[in-house]
């Protein structure tokens, strides 16, 4: 969650833009374990509104996007639980989990067995639950606050979560991770068929049922997916 632009934008990850931030995460959330992976604890919130009006006030800023990284979203769940299942897919491999939140995906990869595991967003509280999260899991994730899309820095493997929110920021996603299936990366989506899920491009690969948040989603279970770009949409003919 929280990649918004279409074009590989750096944003230096000073200690100014990320210090400070881990005392606010570790202030403003507990230690809770997903529903779909309990293997892993995370740093969340335990209600939507507080925090996001939190967030605001330290920031000193009105209609910020949502916290996504406070929160364990149904797609991030999914891809989480698929990985832990299947190692197989990570094993021993350089995986990048993209618009990684929390750092659930990116935990869970590790967990799994990937060689090198990169996580990226563009929010500084993001990067700051991620370095708590990895480091209360001891795993090793390399946190990056930087706008991927775009890019192509050889991974084998390329994860997202819960990105079909918006449009031109779904549009643009999807392309670029089209690209990296059409290269020869595996390249996996989680996500609860989100209205800007580009289904007619996706082949789902497995369906959960995942525990959530009324205050949050529009029902207490949703049902998510696992996708994988089809073979047709990657013109390579029929699946």
């Amino acid at each position: 969650m929280g990649e918004t632009d279409s074009a590989p934008i750096c944003t230096i990850m000073t200690m100014t833009t990320v210090n400070g931030k881990h005392g606010f995460v570790l202030a403003n959330t507990r230690l809770l374990a997903p529903p779909l992976a309990p293997e892993i604890r995370l740093r969340l919130a335990d209600e939507a509104v507080p925090i996001w009006r939190k967030t605001e006030e330290e920031l000193g800023a009105m209609g910020l996007p949502p916290p996504f990284w406070a929160f364990a979203w149904a797609g991030g769940q999914a891809l989480a639980r698929y990985l832990m299942d299947n190692s197989e897919i990570v094993k021993g491999k350089r995986v990048l989990d993209f618009a990684s939140g929390s750092g659930l995906v990116a935990i869970a990869a590790a967990k799994a067995g990937a060689a090198e595991i990169q996580a990226s967003d563009i929010d500084p509280f993001a990067i700051a639950a991620i370095e708590a999260n990895s480091e209360g899991n001891r795993v090793a994730v390399a946190p990056r606050l930087e706008n991927l899309i775009g890019a192509d820095e050889g991974w084998e493997v390329v994860l997202a979560g819960d990105i079909a929110y918006e449009r031109d920021v779904a549009g643009a996603a999807m392309d670029w991770l089209a690209f990296l299936a059409r290269r020869g990366a595996t390249v996996l989506i989680g996500d609860p068929r989100r209205s800007y899920l580009p289904l007619d491009r996706l082949a789902c690969l497995v369906e959960y049922s995942v525990p959530v948040t009324r205050e949050l989603e529009d029902s207490e279970i949703k049902r998510t997916g696992v996708f994988s770009f089809s073979g047709r949409a990657l013109g390579q003919g029929a699946d």
